[in-house]
């Protein structure tokens, strides 16, 4: 992403945390897809205070997490952000902060970025919970004190050692992967208030 574009992100919705993730592998979907130079992570915060979390029809049982959303090639960061969260909730939603700016590397080339998330908090404002594109393939939602981050990250790291075609790869190594902006925005949002 151009460096102007993250600066007016963070001027209109503040500084974001930078984390740097070396991963033991990085051998799973998304970070193959020619489609994205990165994703969103809608950090949708309902009005009782609870974040919103999603399970699609391909994952293990159980397996729920805030949700995600590619960034085009040219596309800018924040009209990913609200395309993904009409597509995949149907809500409105007010940006409120830039919660953090994740790098991920193979552990064997610590220095290689080869995927970024962008995590953001929003605000539900209107609109029914639903995906609108059936081909997000949104099978249930779950909600998620912001506390509970961690043990949603925790149940993402032990999901099993198999393939899973969907992402083309092992659920253990996405799951590991997907922990990680559980941990950072859990971090965020309990040391930087909400």
């Amino acid at each position: 992403m151009a460096d102007r574009e993250l600066a007016a992100l963070m001027a209109r919705y503040g500084a974001p945390q930078h984390v740097h993730a070396v991963l033991e592998r990085v051998d799973v979907a998304p970070f193959d897809a020619s489609d994205r130079v990165g994703e969103v992570c809608m950090v949708i915060r309902r009005p009782t205070g609870q974040l919103i979390t999603a399970r699609k029809r391909y994952y293990p049982a159980d397996a729920f997490r805030l949700l995600t959303g590619g960034v085009g090639h040219g596309e800018p960061i924040e009209h990913a952000l609200l395309r993904e969260v009409d597509e995949e909730t149907g809500l409105e939603v007010l940006v409120r902060r830039f919660l953090a700016q994740i790098t991920y590397a193979p552990r064997a080339e610590p220095e290689r970025v080869c995927f970024t998330t962008y995590a953001l908090l929003l605000d539900e404002v209107g609109g029914a919970l639903g995906p609108r594109d059936p081909a997000e393939q949104i099978d249930s939602y779950g909600l998620v004190w912001p506390t509970g981050l961690p043990t949603l990250a925790a149940a993402l790291e032990q999901l099993p050692d198999r393939v899973g075609d969907d992402i083309r790869g092992s659920w253990r190594a996405w799951g590991a992967f997907r922990a990680v902006v559980h941990r950072v925005v859990h971090q965020a949002l309990t040391s930087g208030g909400g």
